[in-house]
């Protein structure tokens, strides 16, 4: 292990390996290295996700972090290719579509579009009855429309994640797998960090991107953030009679939403919890809360048989439910990007983009992702997000 880098990384899932890897492919000569407590990557939030990728969202910051993302995993496998092997992630556009119940919902989501739009994102508000041209099979009696882009869609999170780590070490990130107990600081500045083994290393910029675990590491230096992990279950099941088209990610009114995986589907839903770090998930989460909603919308869910579940952790922002990114006002050198709130797969380019900007540069270029710094919970400048799933 280093006695010293110029760049520390807490966490090694898909916001650190994002960061490592803008930084040296964007020319930053200095030491890069990442800690990552769990080698095998078994409770990282990120491969545990759904894998969606949407630009349908209600914040221009947001939007804008979604377009560059989604622009950025089309070109992904050449981007990460390490020599003539591509980095494939499977991401397949087959669209995102918002269903609402209500016209005050339309209404939201028409507004939602408008904004949407000005970003130069190709969403449609669909009326009622032309929804059955994405999913036939629909219950639409109860609808009145649905917001839908067909150029976003779902990927491989993993091999993202892998993608990521694979070419920041190709590019001379060093990634140590140890945990981190503590930053280490004086007078004010970031010196490093200190390991669970008593081992330390100097640094003068230390990034928290440790997801879940990122409020417990600030905690410790007395600088708290308004992030707390939620368990979010996903449950993968098959269908008895096959539907006619492959899904869009698709949301229902209810909250709960549903895509392919594969030949087989899985759903998930917001489900309300205590906040904690939980990996179990239940049958009874699929056949209470998620099978009645899904066999109201789609005849075809009725027959369904469970074939997996899993269990991930949100980094939710209990404020605004949006990422914080930027250097701690009160510690320099000590810089967060964490609280995705279920964002940091589908916003993990711009978001490594930005940050090694900030660091090299001192200024935002690409992107300007000011609004997201943790002075806006004081300020009272909340980015207050509508489209949460």
């Amino acid at each position: 292990m280093p006695k010293h880098s110029d760049v520390i990384i807490i966490g090694g899932g898909v916001i650190g390996s994002s960061i490592a890897y803008n930084l040296l492919n964007d020319g930053y000569t200095g030491q890069v290295t990442v800690f990552e407590k769990d080698k095998l990557y078994e409770f990282s939030s990120t491969p545990r996700s759904a894998g969606g990728v949407r630009q349908l969202f209600s914040t221009s910051v947001n939007i804008q972090i979604a377009r560059y993302s989604l622009q950025k995993y089309l070109t992904f496998p050449e981007d990460m290719a390490i020599g003539e092997e591509k980095a494939e992630i499977n991401f397949t556009q087959r669209g995102y579509l918002f269903l609402t119940s209500s016209k005050a919902g339309l209404n939201q989501l028409e507004a939602q579009m408008k904004l949407q739009t000005k970003h130069s994102v190709p969403s449609q508000l669909v009326q009622t009855t032309d929804l059955h041209t994405i999913i036939p099979e629909l219950h639409i009696d109860d609808l009145y429309g649905g917001l839908y882009c067909a150029e976003d869609g779902y990927l491989d999170p993993y091999s993202v994640m892998q993608g990521y780590i694979r070419k920041a070490k190709q590019l001379g990130a060093a990634y140590i797998y140890e945990e981190i107990d503590t930053i280490l600081y004086e007078k004010g500045t970031v010196t490093g960090v200190q390991l669970k083994n008593s081992q330390t290393c100097s640094s003068p910029i230390v990034i928290n991107c440790a997801g879940p675990w990122a409020p417990a590491i600030s905690e410790k230096i007395h600088l708290p953030i308004p992030v707390v992990p939620l368990k979010r279950q996903i449950i993968q099941f098959d269908i008895e009679k096959p539907l006619k088209k492959k899904l869009p990610l698709t949301i229902d009114p209810t909250g709960v939403y549903f895509r392919h995986e594969g030949e087989s589907l899985i759903a998930g839903y917001s489900e309300e919890t205590k906040p904690g770090i939980d990996f179990q998930w239940k049958r009874s989460f699929f056949e209470e809360q998620l099978w009645p909603t899904l066999a109201n919308r789609i005849n075809n869910f009725e027959r369904a048989k469970v074939v997996r579940g899993w269990a991930g952790l949100y980094s939710y922002n209990l404020k605004d439910q949006n990422a914080i990114i930027g250097e701690h006002p009160s510690l320099s050198g000590y810089y967060l990007a964490c609280g995705f709130s279920g964002h940091g797969m589908q916003q993990a380019p711009a978001v490594g983009k930005g940050i090694a900007e900030l660091m090299m540069t001192g200024a935002y270029r690409t992107l300007d992702l000011s609004a997201l710094k943790f002075e806006r919970f004081a300020l009272n400048e909340l980015v207050v997000e509508d489209a949460i799933v």
